[in-house]
């Protein structure tokens, strides 16, 4: 784990077990609670039967999904793919205005348990080994099915480590924002500030908003665990940092310039170039700090994206 300052951009090489020396009784860490569902679906187009790639992002409503297809250029509105035999039909109703597709499913029974049954975890493309135990990609704490990729730097915590943060007096609270094209769409606009993010459902309660505001009030830090969490908290965060409860969708964009209103400290892994996650990275701590860490990582052989090594980033951890 390298610890950052966000104000000089000081580093330290760490482990990342060590989080709580960097943590205080009244402090209050958040976490993404989404779950991540087996959302990627191999079948055939029934018309010709050429192998085909559902990747399920958002659900509109009971059977009604927003999809991203492979080959996109053959699946057009009206046509059917085949999953499992005929188990599962996916018929293409609309395109989307990412390029994906809207998708209708005809089924008998119930859709979860064939999902769970044909579906596979959507893995990052990088990653070309079967993954034999879906709940290598699934945080311990992952409780809300919905997500096409994990909150990966939740991946890094054990039930034990979160039960001894607790017993410090850090408080933990849940939040949740299901992981779509949002997070993982990298950036392909030479004017970043023309760059549209594809938005996600978010929920904050008002016993969380409480716990957040409370703990802040009080002089405690807010730690967010990931960039989905952190999204999150400012996306219902006022400009004086007061957490607002909500649900609904968000499509915000956190990048060099925009004002971060409620979140202290954060905890990731290392991002894709030309991500927003990297962005966010930046507006948190500063562009030049940002790259002068990550040469750094890379100089030192950190371990990069979803299954890789973590950085912690907040005021005054490096003396």
């Amino acid at each position: 784990m390298m610890v950052c300052n966000r104000n000089n951009g000081l580093r330290e090489d760490h482990i990342f077990h060590e989080i709580p020396n960097y943590l205080k009784k009244g402090d209050v860490l958040v976490l993404n609670e989404t779950r991540v569902i087996p959302a990627r679906l191999l079948g055939v187009k029934e018309s010709t039967g050429v192998p085909t790639e559902v990747l399920l992002l958002r659900r509109q409503d009971r059977d009604t999904w927003e999809t991203l297809v492979k080959p996109g250029r053959r699946l057009h509105a009206g046509d059917t793919v085949s999953f499992g035999d005929g188990l599962l039909r996916a018929e293409i109703l609309d395109n989307t205005d990412a390029g994906g597709r809207v998708v209708r499913f005809i089924y008998e029974g119930v859709f979860e348990n064939l999902l769970e049954k044909l579906g596979e975890m959507p893995l990052p493309p990088y990653i070309h080994e079967k993954l034999e135990d879906r709940n290598c990609y699934q945080t311990v704490y992952a409780r809300c099915d919905g997500s096409a990729a994990a909150p990966t730097a939740g991946l890094h915590f054990t039930p034990a480590l979160l039960e001894s943060i607790r017993q410090m007096g850090v408080e933990i609270v849940p939040v949740l924002l299901h992981v779509g094209l949002g997070t993982f769409r990298p950036v392909k606009e030479e004017d970043v500030d023309k760059h549209v993010m594809h938005s996600e459902y978010y929920e904050v309660t008002a016993e969380a908003a409480e716990k957040i505001n409370t703990a802040r009030k009080n002089g405690g830090r807010l730690l967010c665990i990931g960039t989905t969490s952190m999204r999150t908290i400012e996306t219902v965060a006022d400009e004086n940092g007061i957490i607002h409860p909500g649900s609904g969708m968000t499509n915000i964009f956190i990048k060099p310039g925009v004002k971060v209103k409620a979140v202290d400290m954060l905890l990731t892994n290392f991002h894709l170039p030309q991500s927003t996650l990297l962005m966010l990275v930046s507006a948190m701590m500063g562009q030049e700090n940002a790259l002068q860490a990550y040469r750094e990582a890379v100089e030192k052989r950190y371990r990069f994206f979803s299954f890789g090594d973590c950085m912690l980033l907040g005021q005054d951890l490096v003396k």
